[in-house]
């Protein structure tokens, strides 16, 4: 029992925890979910939630091309580089970062999301003290811990494949990337594995009233 427990933990078999919430860190229902959503006590990722703000000149892509819209958008891009490089380098002062990914998606749980994923937790655990209470562009940061450390499962591939059906509004992680030339002076690859997780519009359990 407690091995067929462990290896539906997380997933949508698993009828106890939210498996987005697991994948992704987020869920569509939030705190109205049926589902329990088990923040963790320690990570090597935290959440900066709704940190980026997309500027109001950019437009917003909704289908599935969001990706290269948002691309080809010179101004939209390079408020993006700006924020990236920003946020990279104050960030990189409390530890030596994995990966920054920072949503595209348009819904409400997951617009302009920030994750941090430090190679040791206790580097998250100083970013996360650090960062409560300070502000960025005049908005209060929100970090919190995140369940999420593969991110390979959490992004979608098929807008990686600039397919995805869902648009802006899918419950896997469409990520901004920063061109070329950032990745280049801070030091990181411009390139990642390919994406595991699936277009979806739903999420986790249902809601309840």
């Amino acid at each position: 029992m407690a091995d067929r427990l462990a290896s539906i933990h997380g997933t949508e078999q698993d009828r106890v925890n939210c498996p987005f919430y697991f994948k992704v860190g987020a869920c569509r229902h939030g705190d109205r979910c049926s589902r329990q959503h088990n923040k963790p006590l320690f990570s090597q990722t935290i959440l900066l939630t709704h940190m980026y703000q997309t500027p109001p000149s950019a437009a917003v892509a909704q289908g599935p091309t969001s990706l290269q819209s948002a691309s080809d958008d010179k101004e939209a891009q390079e408020h993006f580089d700006d924020f990236y490089e920003e946020i990279y380098e104050e960030l990189d002062k409390f530890g030596k970062i994995d990966e920054i990914n920072v949503c595209a998606n348009l819904g409400d749980h997951m617009i302009g999301n920030v994750y941090v994923k430090y190679d040791e937790e206790e580097d998250a655990e100083k970013a996360l003290t650090a960062l409560n209470g300070r502000f960025y562009a005049g908005r209060l940061i929100m970090a919190e811990y995140s369940p999420v450390t593969d991110f390979r499962e959490s992004r979608c591939r098929q807008y990686e494949e600039s397919q995805c059906k869902y648009g802006g509004h899918c419950n896997f992680m469409h990520i901004r990337r920063p061109c070329k030339d950032v990745c280049k002076r801070l030091g990181i690859r411009a390139t990642y594995e390919p994406a595991r997780g699936g277009g979806g519009g739903g999420g986790g359990g249902a809601a309840t009233t």
